[in-house]
Formats: structure tokens, sequence, C-alpha cells
């Protein structure tokens, strides 16, 4: 519902002469409508998705929104955050999905806030810090001798600097350049910024032959595994290999949870287009046998679907 608004064009009032000759006096108007956040009283940007928010928490607020707590969100945070990755091919749905994930941020916010921990204020004020800290390249007042000019550069950079921080909050014990990893990341996802972590500080193979030797051996570690029946054994050797593909991605450029993602896609349009034929011939595909599913497997394949999106 949008709220119509006449106001004034200008600030003087128009004269004109009417057929009897008098003098009359008319105002000229144009109309503005509000949005409709405008009309309840929200502000625009962010400040208005805090009001929102504050609005939301009040005692007459919503209940449901009353009732969460930091425990509550967590698997909100983390779909919101999937659905942003499944989103980003589409303009438009990226842009609601961001804005989804946004309201996240502000509900954690908001609860801080309400505990006297923090706000949203501090949120910002505390990213804002970090990038100006872990930039000196482009926000320190004098360029440094030998400042970085490349990617790689500023990423060692950018390491060692995280590092000195960790350093100073904690002054005994070893380095500890792997810490702040989360746990809950995916596995893939995981195993790739534990790799280049580790290689921040040299433990890295210098060359894709390293990791792609590496593969061949862990290949046949896992055959052996296999041969000798130890479902522990055969699991940890699997992990090894799935460890070391990751690393030779990153060597090649790609990075595994996005292939894989790729592929998964792929599949699942392969396999619709399987199961679509069967539907359209009339066949059962728990009847059909391998080799007549493989058979339509074989001709998605070769008319290119699920391949670079089609």
């Amino acid at each position: 519902m949008a709220l119509t608004v006449t106001l004034p064009r200008d600030t003087d009032e128009a004269k004109t002469t009417g057929a009897s000759g008098a003098t009359m006096t008319t105002t000229a108007t144009t109309t503005t409508t509000l949005p409709e956040h405008r009309r309840l009283g929200l502000r625009d940007g962010l400040e208005g998705l805090r009001d929102l928010m504050d609005r939301l928490l009040a005692p007459d607020g919503c209940p449901w929104d009353r009732e969460q707590t930091l425990d509550s969100l967590r698997p909100y945070l983390i779909e919101e955050a999937y659905e942003v990755l499944d989103a980003m091919d589409d303009a438009q749905a990226h842009r609601r999905e961001l804005g989804d994930l946004l309201l996240q941020i502000v509900f954690q916010a908001a609860l801080r806030e309400r505990e006297g921990a923090f706000d949203l204020d501090g949120v910002i004020a505390a990213i804002r810090e970090k990038m100006i800290r872990r930039h000196p390249h482009v926000f320190g007042s004098k360029p440094a001798a030998g400042a970085p000019l490349d990617a790689d550069a500023v990423s060692r950079q950018w390491a060692q600097i995280k590092q000195a921080e960790r350093s100073e909050q904690s002054s005994e014990g070893p380095p500890q350049p792997l810490a702040g990893i989360p746990r809950a990341l995916p596995a893939l996802q995981r195993a790739w910024r534990l790799q280049d972590k580790a290689a921040s500080v040299g433990f890295d193979w210098p060359s894709v032959e390293g990791p792609a030797a590496k593969i061949r051996e862990e290949w046949e570690e896992l055959d052996r595994a296999r041969a000798e029946g130890d479902p522990d054994h055969v699991r940890e050797e699997f992990g090894d290999l799935l460890f070391v593909l990751v690393r030779y991605g990153q060597k090649l450029g790609v990075t595994a949870e996005d292939a894989l993602r790729a592929t998964c896609a792929k599949f699942e349009a392969r396999f619709a287009y399987v199961m679509a034929q069967c539907h359209a011939r009339g066949i059962d595909p728990n009847a059909a046998g391998l080799a007549v599913l493989d058979g339509f497997w074989d001709e998605a394949k070769a008319r290119g679907i699920g391949r670079g999106g089609a």
C-alpha cells in the first residue's frame, strides 16, 4: 500500500489574470508516492533494516522473532549462505538472497545488543578496522619499501599480519597458522583452507608435479587397503586421496568445492534426461537394466546436457 502526498512545486504562488480581469492565485502541485517502508516509519538503507529488526523484537512485535536465540538462528545462517551460492548465476535472485543473509547478520547483532555485548555499528567497525590494518599497501600513511605489487605478495602479507595479530593476543606457544579455520566448514572447503594456510608458511609442493605424484602414491595405498579388506584403513586412505586432489586442483587453478558442485549439477541434468527418456518410452527405470539407462546417459552426454549449464 502506498501513501500519496501532495506537495507545492514551488514556494512562490503563481498569479494569473482571469477573463474578468481579476487577479487569481493558484498553487502548482506535484504528487510524490512514499515507499511502503517510509510510510511505516522505517529509514532507507541499512539503518532502515535496523529499524525493522527493532520493530520485530519490540514487546508488541513478532512472537516468533522474539523467541529466537543465537543457537536457534544457527541453521538459518547456514541455509541462507548456501542459498546465496545457489543464486549467484541470477542477478535478481542473488540480490534477494544477499538480503536474506544480511538480515541474519542484523538479527544476530540485535540479539547481542540486547545482551549488552555489541551492536551492528560494532560489527561494522570491527571489519572496517581489520581491513584497514591488513591493507597497509593501500591505507598506509607512507608507501613501504618493497610494498607488495601483486596478489600473491599481498596474500603472504595478509597471512603475516594475521599471524602477528595472533601472537599479540597470545605470546606463548608455537605459531598456529591453521587456527581460526572453522571446523564446521564443508570438508572440501576446509581441506582447501588448511592447505592454503600451510602453503603461506612454505609447506607446499613447488609445482603441480608434486601433488600429481602424491595422487599416484595415495591411489596405490588405497588399492592396498582395499585388498586388505580393512574398512578403517580404506576410509583413511580414501580421505588422504581426496585431500591431495584438493591441492592438485589448487595448483591447476580449480577450487574443488566449485568443481564438484558443477559436476553434481551436470549429473542431475543428465540423470533427469535419463528419467525423461524412460517415461517417454513407458520404461520402468527399476526394471530397465544398466545397459538401457547407460544408453540414455550417453545420449545426454552427446547432446551436451549439463555442460556449461545446458
